[in-house]
């Protein structure tokens, strides 16, 4: 195997994965991030065993397991009606993690990897000179040449064409102390549903790093037009309605006072064809979007760093980026299009919808096979998660040595 230089924008879970994973196989990596102290955005996220498996290969594994939480299921109610109940393996449970967390683990285990550093400028381009690329920084000298470029910038990213479709619903998170009288179980993911118009939930994410209060990532989802009055909002009334749907949830919005505690998120849905060009990878939020319905946003991009490391062990450039994109095209474009059916019936306007989930999918699910279906869905293994590639990794073959 050659030895690469290797240029990673984006210090997110996919960048960080990407550049332990690529530096452990003796790759010369630099990580460039736009903040002069990288960290994490956003709350809390569910890690799927295929991701905890990618964690496993990074080093981060054990660290993640002491700061999240284990799920070993999730419910949802629509008023007293169950309509989602999945089960994980009582073997490869979820783990529901703070970002900050998850950051933490991933950080520090690119610091152990020998990963070069470069901080404090936002990138504009990565253009071609000969068969590598540069970087080039808003501000600042441009770094390299690189071998490959990889863009792991997420949804703002300045180099993918990735043309995604905005969705029509998003939500509000926040992170929270967990209630010391709360009734509700710390291994679910639990939610209580208005018809599809609106969505409440509470996951319990462990603690962070500096901190060992346990908390809970608490949501609501609301359309997408009126998260931009959200700021205008009187907090009060906003959780009378929350309490009205789901009492138990109340507890959780104490410490809430103003509308500038929950953090407004808009997603979007849309796949690159080609995640690659030459010298250059998409990965993550960069190549694929998609509503966070099934808890699958960071397993993919863990998932495609390992792909991508994977695949230049076993061929060099340029025939490593396409035998990566065939790695990871039909895992990722089932969940697109599990994803794209599913969320509707969950974050809609649509008064049919709703009724078909309650009435006709709620029953169904708890026929023989379909329990065991929805377990692999949002295990994140309904589809091989690396085509052509045992998985678990090192089914029927030795362990790469480290």
């Amino acid at each position: 195997m050659k030895t690469l230089t290797i240029g990673i924008i984006g210090a997110g879970i996919g960048g960080l994965a990407a550049a332990s994973l690529l530096a452990q196989r003796g790759h010369a990596v630099t990580l460039v991030e736009r903040f002069a102290t990288p960290r994490a955005l956003g709350s809390g996220l569910v890690l799927q065993p295929v991701g905890l498996q990618v964690l496993a290969e990074v080093g981060a594994l054990a660290t993640a397991h002491a700061l999240g939480a284990e799920v070993s299921r999730m419910q949802g109610l629509a008023g007293k009606r169950k309509v989602l109940d999945v089960s994980y393996a009582p073997q490869a449970p979820g783990l529901a993690i703070h970002r900050a967390s998850l950051f933490h683990a991933l950080w520090h285990a690119a610091i152990a990897a020998g990963v070069t550093l470069a901080t404090g400028h936002a990138c504009t381009a990565a253009p071609l000179t000969q068969s590598k690329r540069l970087i080039a920084r808003d501000g600042a000298d441009p770094l390299g040449p690189f071998d490959l470029v990889i863009d792991a910038s997420g949804t703002g990213s300045p180099l993918s064409p990735l043309q995604a479709r905005p969705l029509p619903y998003g939500a509000l998170w926040a992170t929270v102390p967990w209630p010391a009288d709360s009734p509700l179980s710390k291994t679910e993911l639990q939610q209580r549903y208005r018809g599809a118009r609106n969505m409440a939930g509470v996951l319990p994410v462990g603690c962070l790093p500096d901190d060992p209060t346990p908390r809970a990532a608490v949501f609501w989802s609301m359309p997408r037009a009126q998260l931009d009055h959200w700021p205008q909002t009187e907090i009060s009334a906003w959780k009378a309605e929350v309490a009205a749907l789901w009492p138990e949830m109340a507890a959780f919005l104490t410490p809430i006072t103003s509308p500038a505690d929950l953090t407004p998120a808009r997603y979007s849905h849309g796949t690159l064809r080609r995640p690659f060009a030459p010298a250059l990878a998409f990965i993550g939020d960069a190549a694929h979007r998609a509503s966070p319905q099934l808890g699958q946003g960071a397993n993919m991009a863990l998932l495609d760093a390992l792909a991508l490391a994977m695949a230049l062990d076993t061929a060099p450039l340029p025939e490593a980026l396409a035998r990566y994109a065939q790695m990871r095209r039909w895992h990722v474009r089932s969940y697109q299009v599990m994803s794209a059916l599913f969320t509707p019936m969950y974050q809609s306007a649509s008064p049919r919808l709703p009724l078909l989930r309650d009435w006709l999918l709620a029953p169904a699910s708890k026929i023989w096979p379909v329990p065991k279906l929805l377990t692999a869905l949002v295990s994140g293994n309904m589809m091989p998660p690396l085509a052509s590639t045992p998985w678990p990794l090192g089914a029927g073959q030795p362990r790469r040595a480290r």
